[in-house]
């Protein structure tokens, strides 16, 4: 542990602005998700009828999880809010601990840093106290901005604690990740699987009010907190221990293997490379793979579990008018089974924006490790080689949202009778995500070629773009703020007509960021590591 506080102050150095700015905006999305159900509902009896309704539908509590107590607006705040915080604060998580770990070990920084007297912990425990701090802070401010409020003390103090405990132990989910690979990209793409799996497990859980399934997953613990409604402290408890326990497993896998090196052997690839390497597509396509195909299974996954609830959000939502316009809020108007599948299409093309993101900033890693340098010094240009990555970003957006919309379609299918045109409608309606999904690819490429140590940028963006969507109008947010998001501007497929002009002009838009970001990238030095 020696050279710990240098490290943490270092840590802190690094992160002095994308720090505050995840922290600032997770507690201003609760704080502003109060306000606005407390002037929405103000009355007791509208806030019991949503409790009714809520409690009668399993798929919007597959969304937003279930309420425990819908006669107060702290309760109704701990419903509509608890889910998004706790997916938000658990992949800030994510990402910092694979960023202050494995990527320090993978960019040879941490060989450096390994050189002075510091101890062989000091590197993952200066990013537990950093992740640690950050949740405490994150829970103190959102205890203070709901008590602040006129809520219960307590109820606010659950509910902050609860974000934070899940937070921390997501965590050490990172801690173990970064140990298990060689590579920081591998690391958080299975620690975001895991966040995924969790996601799943609760939503099925809530959906089918099975609570075993729920409690399986860290992400229903902060819900089963019940904050505002006779709270559940010792939940908390079980939270920290878990992410104790998985510190400690990390600590363990870090005394099992050398420095840069993963619990995990890597795999060796084969003596001679295929003919297929010879071209930068066929490269892009090699480094992409893996990852197209996790997200795809994951996104089939999904569709499945959603699409098997479709027809009873429709049976149940056809005698409940109060839902239906709950569920206006979250995706518009108009027959209440393909409202429900326009809300989780849409929710599907900002989890593809992630995937969109992730394949873009490939292209910083690759500069960064200094293998760009190699592959340019052959006779490939520049845009050949960043055009091979923006091919790979564009196709794969399309394969998983396709597997997406066939898995919704034949889940769906299969309880009413017609899975073959289901899939084909479907299909149709989630590559109506693709326009906005590429709009975030071209403003990742973008990002890359202007500001090349600035493109967690990113990841900021599609965060902005999830909230705009999710909390815009609980929120009351004006419609121009609203309609920064590129996700605002879809049609709501399969329960609107479609519309291509929308589409035609976030095409070209989604083509003119990337153009301008390869001109960019052609005109600035390589940045290496």
């Amino acid at each position: 542990m020696t050279g710990t506080p240098a490290l943490v102050r270092l840590a802190l150095r690094r992160d002095r602005l994308l720090l505050p700015v995840w922290i600032l905006l997770i507690v201003g999305a609760v704080a502003g998700t109060a306000s606005a159900i407390a002037e929405l509902y103000p009355g007791m009896a509208q806030r019991v009828a949503l409790g009714v309704t809520i409690g009668s539908t399993p798929a919007l509590q597959a969304i937003t999880g279930p309420v425990y107590d819908s006669t107060s607006v702290g309760g109704l705040t701990a419903w509509r809010a608890t889910t998004i915080t706790t997916v938000l604060t658990a992949l800030m998580n994510l990402l910092l601990i694979t960023r202050h770990t494995r990527a320090e070990e993978e960019s040879g920084r941490a060989e450096l840093i390994g050189a002075c007297a510091i101890g062989r912990h000091a590197l993952p425990a200066a990013a537990l106290v950093v992740a640690a701090g950050a949740n405490l802070l994150i829970g103190l401010l959102l205890t203070a901005a709901l008590a602040g409020q006129g809520l219960p003390v307590s109820g606010a103090l659950a509910f902050g604690l609860g974000i934070a405990c899940t937070g921390w132990l997501f965590a050490g989910v990172a801690s173990v990740t970064a140990q298990l690979t060689e590579h920081a990209r591998t690391a958080n793409g299975l620690a975001v699987a895991v966040l995924g799996l969790a996601f799943l497990l609760r939503a099925g859980g809530d959906a089918a009010q099975i609570d075993a399934l729920s409690w399986a997953s860290p992400l229903g613990w902060a819900q089963r907190v019940r904050a505002f409604a006779d709270e559940r402290w010792w939940v908390l408890g079980l939270a920290t221990l878990t992410g104790l326990a998985l510190v400690a497993i990390a600590a363990a896998l870090t005394r099992r293997r050398d420095l840069g090196a993963g619990a995990l052997p890597p795999r060796h690839g084969p003596a001679d490379a295929p003919p297929y390497l010879e071209s930068p597509l066929g490269l892009a396509w090699r480094l992409h793979r893996g990852g197209v195909l996790a997200w795809t299974v994951g996104f089939a996954v999904m569709g499945t579990l959603f699409g098997t609830l479709a027809q009873s959000a429709g049976q149940i939502l056809r005698d409940n008018p109060q839902l239906a316009a709950i569920l206006d809020q979250l995706g518009g108007e108009g027959a209440l089974t393909d409202t429900f599948l326009a809300t989780v299409l849409g929710m599907m093309g900002l989890v593809a924006g992630g995937f969109a993101v992730q394949a873009m900033l490939r292209l910083q890693t690759e500069e960064a490790a200094l293998r760009t340098e190699t592959v340019l010094a052959t006779a490939v240009s520049r845009t050949r080689w960043t055009l091979g990555h923006l091919i790979m970003a564009f196709a794969g957006a399309a394969v998983i949202l396709t597997a997406g919309g066939l898995a919704i379609g034949l889940a769906h299918g299969a309880r009413t009778g017609d899975a073959g045109e289901q899939m084909l409608r479907l299909a149709a309606a989630a590559w109506v995500q693709l326009p906005a999904v590429w709009v975030v690819a071209g403003l990742a490429m973008l990002l890359y070629g202007m500001l090349p140590r600035l493109t967690a940028l990113a990841w900021a963006a599609l965060i902005a773009f999830a909230l705009l969507g999710q909390l815009g109008e609980v929120l009351q947010l004006p419609e121009w703020m609203q309609s920064l998001s590129p996700y605002a501007h879809l049609p709501q497929a399969p329960r609107e007509e479609l519309e291509a002009t929308p589409l035609l002009w976030l095409g070209a838009l989604a083509a003119a960021l990337a153009t301008a970001g390869m001109t960019t990238f052609r005109r600035r030095d390589l940045i290496g590591n």
